[in-house]
Order: C-alpha cells, then sequence, then structure tokens
C-alpha cells in the first residue's frame, strides 16, 4: 500500500512561508461560522466594489488556483509533471447567463482543449455545461417541461456548443470531463452525456467522460443502468466518481420545496454509497475507464489494493486518481511517486471570476469529515520535519 504520511515527498514543492500560509488557511477553513460569513462577506465587498482582489489573490486564491490565464498556469503545469503528475484545466468562471458569455465560454474550452493538445502533462480538459447553457433551460429540461420555440432554439445553441466541444477534444485528441452540477439541473447533463458517450467513445478507449456525485442516493442505480446500455449498444464509458460539492443548496432547497432530500443521510452512508459505486466500476473495466476524484486515502486504497489483487501496473492505462490543486497533496504526491497515475484538478480565471468556485472549496473544508483536519496535522509534521532537518545535531 502507498504511504500517504510521506511528508517530504507530498510537499516537496513547496517552500516554508507557501507551507505556513497554507497551514494558516487551513486552520480558518476548520472554522464554519467564519467561512459562512466571511463567504457573504467577501460577495458583498465584490459587489459594492471594495478593492480587495490583491489579499484574495495572495491567500486564498494561490492556495486552490493556477494562475489568472491558462499561459499564466503553464509554469504548474510543468513543474508537476516534472514528479510525474499529470492536470487538467478549468476556466472556473460559474453561471453565465447570457448568449455572448456563453459564447465566450465555450471559446475559453476550445482554448484549453488546444492547449492540452501541445502539452503531455495535460491529458484531459473540463467543462461546465451550465458554462454553455442557461442553467435554466437545463432546470426546465430535467424537470420534463416543454421548451417554447425561443427555448428550443437557445437549447439548440447549448448544444452545438457542446458538441463542438467534443469535436475538437476529439480531432487534437484530448480527453473530455463533463462536470457534474445540482441535482435539478442533472437529469438534462445526464442525458447529453450518454448520447456524447454514443458518439465519442465508440474505440479502445473513452474519449468523454460523464461525472458522478455519489452523495446522491439515486447514484448507484444510475451506474448499473449506463453500465447495462453501455455494455448492449458496445460503447466505452469514461466514469468520474466523486462525493458530491452542492450539500448545503441541495438541502435547502429540498426544504424549502418540500421534496425529500435527495443525499445520503450521513457522510458514513455517503461513503458506503461511494465504495459501491467503487466496486462496481472496478468490476467492469472491460466497459468502463475508472477516473477517481477524491480526497479520500481509503478510497484510494482500495483502488490500490483491487490494481494489486488483479496483478495490474501502477499505470495502468483504465484508472486515474485526481485530487484539487492546493489539497491532498500528500494523496497525489505519493501516489505518482509510486508510478500510479495522478491528475491535478487546476482551475484557472481572474479573481473576481472565481470566487464562487474558491468559497465553496472553503465550505467544503468546514463540513463534517472535511479535509482541514488532517491538511493541518499533515503540514505541522512536514514543518517540524524540516525545522528539524536544518537543526545541527549537539555533539
Amino acid at each position: 500500500m502507498v504511504r500517504f504520511e510521506d511528508t517530504k515527498t507530498a510537499y516537496n514543492l513547496k517552500s516554508d512561508q507557501e507551507l505556513r500560509k497554507a497551514y494558516l488557511l487551513f486552520k480558518l477553513f476548520s472554522k464554519q461560522i467564519l467561512v459562512s460569513v466571511g463567504g457573504k462577506l467577501v460577495l458583498f465587498l465584490l459587489r459594492i466594489g471594495l478593492p480587495i482582489h490583491s489579499l484574495l489573490k495572495n491567500t486564498v486564491y494561490t492556495q486552490f488556483c493556477a494562475g489568472t490565464s491558462d499561459n499564466d498556469s503553464m509554469k504548474l503545469v510543468n513543474l508537476l509533471s516534472q514528479v510525474n503528475i499529470k492536470s487538467y484545466m478549468h476556466y472556473a468562471a460559474e453561471g453565465q447567463r447570457t448568449e455572448a458569455g456563453m459564447d465566450a465560454s465555450l471559446e475559453r474550452v476550445l482554448e484549453t482543449v488546444s492547449l492540452s493538445s501541445a502539452n503531455p502533462g495535460l491529458p484531459f480538459a473540463v467543462f461546465k455545461a451550465t458554462a454553455l447553457g442557461s442553467a435554466a433551460l437545463f432546470k426546465k429540461k430535467t424537470a420534463g417541461i416543454s421548451f417554447n420555440k425561443e427555448e428550443s432554439e437557445a437549447w439548440s445553441r447549448v448544444l452545438e456548443r457542446i458538441n463542438r466541444c467534443c469535436e475538437v477534444a476529439k480531432n487534437k485528441g484530448v480527453r473530455l470531463l463533463i462536470d457534474a452540477e445540482e441535482s435539478w439541473l442533472q437529469d438534462a447533463i445526464d442525458e447529453i452525456a450518454l448520447d456524447l458517450m454514443r458518439l465519442f467513445n465508440t474505440g479502445e478507449r473513452a474519449l468523454i467522460f460523464t461525472t458522478a456525485q455519489l452523495y446522491r442516493k439515486d447514484r448507484l442505480p444510475y451506474l448499473n443502468c449506463l453500465i447495462k446500455t453501455a455494455t448492449e449498444e458496445k460503447f466505452q464509458l469514461g466514469i468520474k466518481l466523486v462525493r458530491g460539492a452542492y450539500i448545503e443548496k441541495e438541502t435547502k432547497r429540498a426544504l424549502e420545496k418540500g421534496y425529500d432530500i435527495p443525499l445520503c443521510s450521513s457522510k458514513e452512508a455517503t461513503d458506503a454509497n461511494f465504495n459501491a459505486a467503487l466496486a462496481l466500476i472496478l468490476t467492469c473495466l472491460d466497459r468502463c475507464e475508472l477516473f477517481l476524484g477524491s480526497h479520500s486515502e481509503d478510497s484510494a486504497q482500495r483502488v490500490i489494493q483491487w490494481m494489486k489483487e488483479q496483478q495490474l501496473p501502477a499505470d495502468y492505462s483504465k484508472i486515474w486518481f485526481s485530487q484539487l490543486y492546493g489539497m491532498a497533496d500528500h494523496i497525489s504526491f505519493n501516489l505518482a511517486a509510486q508510478g500510479y497515475q495522478v491528475v491535478k484538478y487546476l482551475p484557472y480565471g481572474p479573481v473576481k471570476e472565481v470566487i464562487p468556485y474558491l468559497i465553496r472549496r472553503a465550505e467544503e473544508n468546514t463540513s463534517v469529515g472535511g479535509q482541514s483536519p488532517r491538511e493541518l496535522s499533515l503540514i505541522k509534521k512536514e514543518l517540524k520535519r524540516r525545522k528539524q532537518a536544518k537543526t545541527p545535531e549537539l555533539k
């Protein structure tokens, strides 16, 4: 098994100053009230035009984002490549509402795909469906409500943008991940993803990957159905497994509208659901490829153990491990050091536009079982190790 406690390997690329700053940030993130109030305050201050961009950029932004532009982020991509860690980049602005904004998002995805095709350190690209189409349309489509003429025309443009991304990715040999979103939008995204996998995943490997959030109670039946369909119709599935990122929004909406919360009842139930999905995908690798988007050491070790039992090499082509930039380096760097296929998610973009993403990362770290306590203990351990290494022995 891989030893995730090897902090020397985990923080090899971090200076003492960077580690101390990360420690302070995760310490702040461990305070739920502070994060909740702070997130709302940041949005308010930005809305009224106060100049806090510099403060954000030098703190939370540098921890979780690769740069303000794609070219600006390439230094990090190349640095990670030197330690056997691949990357995939995402322009992290969210929720476009105008046709011009959606067209601009399309161009950014295409630019990222082109950039990825020219760098072996970037085997994947990613897009959010709601960056390429109105969330209102996805909501209506998921609810099964018919479009009017104007909406139908707008939906056709959404599909055109998404298909353009896939065609360019295919031509340039870059694999494409489709992000999961809120449950009231997801059925429409699932439908699009299935059609795209039918169309583009007919070869030896998957080009298009869909994402399943296993904090949702219905995702295991969904995956079983997906595998059955792919087996019958003979196409490959690319499946990114994650636990989920919209707990508060999902819970709040369900309570307000009076329907059952679509999420597992506890972290333990989510973990059990995730492990069941993981076992399912691993036993169907003749039809699936696994992209494990997880900060759980247990999940990673389960896959490693299964690979060893099957006598598969560490760099087996159908299994990828992935973590967010700025988090879970103890998993990413130690896996990569042992030869496993690791990909870091690198969001980029102007500070103001990626604030919603950054607030979500902060909230994720305050949740039950969040990342902050583990991050804090490992950073503290590494700082102590470095201090001892610099202290001369007494004679």
